[in-house]
Order: C-alpha cells, then sequence, then structure tokens
C-alpha cells in the first residue's frame, strides 16, 4: 500500500487526460481528480474517478438528500467496471435495510453509515485524506483509487474466520468489509451501539 507517506502535491480537479484509465474518457471531467503526489521521493501522477450520488438510484432519498447536502461524490476504485462503494445490508441487526457509502468531499473520503432506524442522520466509521488510498495498478504508473466496500454476511465471515483456533459464535447480521484492493480486507460489525473490527486470520 502506498500508505500514509504520500504527501498531496495538490489536489487538481480538472480535465481527465486522455487514457489514464479504460473507460474513463466518457466521463464528465468534474467527476474525475488528478494530481501528483510524493512516492519514496519523486512525484507520481494519480487519476481519482468518482460518481455523483444519482448514479446510485436505488438508495434512499433520505440518504441521497442527506450525501447531497454534504457534497459528496462517490470515489470508484481503480478496477471499478460499474458503480461501486455505495451498499445495502443489515448492518445494525438482523433484517434491518442499511446503507453504507464511500462519501468523498474536499478532498477526504470518508466511510458512512445510514441506519434506517435514524433516517436523519450519518454516522461517521472512517476516514482519510483521499491521496492516502492510492496505490500503483498496472503499467503506467498512474495511481489509482484503492479503498472498496462491501457487504460481508454472517457465512462470510464465518468462512473469513476460517483459520482461527477458536472461531467466534456466528453473527446474526451482516457486517461491513473495508478493504484495501488486492490487498487486506477488515470487518466492521456494528453491536451494543459501537462498531468493532472483527478478528480474522491475517
Amino acid at each position: 500500500m502506498v500508505g500514509s507517506g504520500l504527501r498531496a502535491g495538490g489536489l487538481v480537479l480538472g480535465s481527465l487526460l486522455s487514457g489514464l484509465a479504460s473507460g474513463a474518457a466518457q466521463a464528465p471531467a468534474q467527476l474525475n481528480f488528478t494530481g501528483h503526489v510524493e512516492v519514496e521521493g519523486r512525484q507520481a501522477a494519480y487519476l481519482i474517478r468518482h460518481l455523483p450520488v444519482s448514479s446510485f438510484p436505488a438508495m434512499p432519498e433520505a440518504l441521497a438528500g442527506l450525501l447531497t447536502r454534504r457534497g459528496c461524490l462517490i470515489p470508484q476504485t481503480y478496477e471499478a467496471h460499474h458503480p461501486e462503494n455505495v451498499i445495502q445490508a443489515s448492518l445494525e441487526r438482523a433484517g434491518s435495510s442499511d446503507w453504507a457509502v464511500l462519501c468523498s468531499a474536499e478532498g477526504r473520503v470518508t466511510l458512512l453509515v445510514y441506519f434506517a432506524s435514524a433516517p436523519a442522520a450519518l454516522a461517521t466509521v472512517a476516514s482519510a485524506a483521499e491521496t492516502e488510498r492510492l496505490q500503483a495498478h498496472d503499467s503506467s504508473g498512474v495511481l489509482g483509487f484503492n479503498w472498496g466496500i462491501d457487504p460481508a454476511s454472517p457465512a462470510q465471515i464465518r468462512q473469513a474466520q476460517a483459520g482461527m483456533e477458536r472461531r467466534p459464535p456466528l453473527m446474526d447480521h451482516d457486517a461491513l468489509a473495508d478493504s484495501i484492493v488486492d490487498r487486506r480486507t477488515v470487518y466492521r460489525f456494528y453491536a451494543r451501539s459501537a462498531w468493532t473490527v472483527l478478528d480474522v486470520p491475517e
């Protein structure tokens, strides 16, 4: 992972440079952030693609309104082939219909959770500068965004814990899979009014 050693060389909201990412040329320029960061003493170019909230029509209207008021765009990983980083899952309890979103605004990305039981609020689970979530991924040397989220069912969590000497009891609702693409996934689980990171083998 490129990690926190990156120093932003200026986040530039501007025109997409032709050929930086497959299929990106059709995207509106204002949805693509380009610039340079310093990595191990040299300057490296990056490209971060985003989608507007309106690209996710299935999300509740109340959630869409909260995200729009925050000025959110939804960052896409460098390997995205369809809209991602907005998920629906039972995150609060079994049977609940909740959402998690990566929101990019003013150079930071925040992992937000929307519980159906509290439709006027968003909970912040994690946050980082966008330029701390970059990594090289092809021969061009252009860095791409590497933070992705997915739902994780109780069965998926059970499988992830298969290598543990003493596996915890089966969960009764979903967790949040919080991933650095192709590197590491942590599982965030909500219970007793708090988020915890579940134990899984390295």
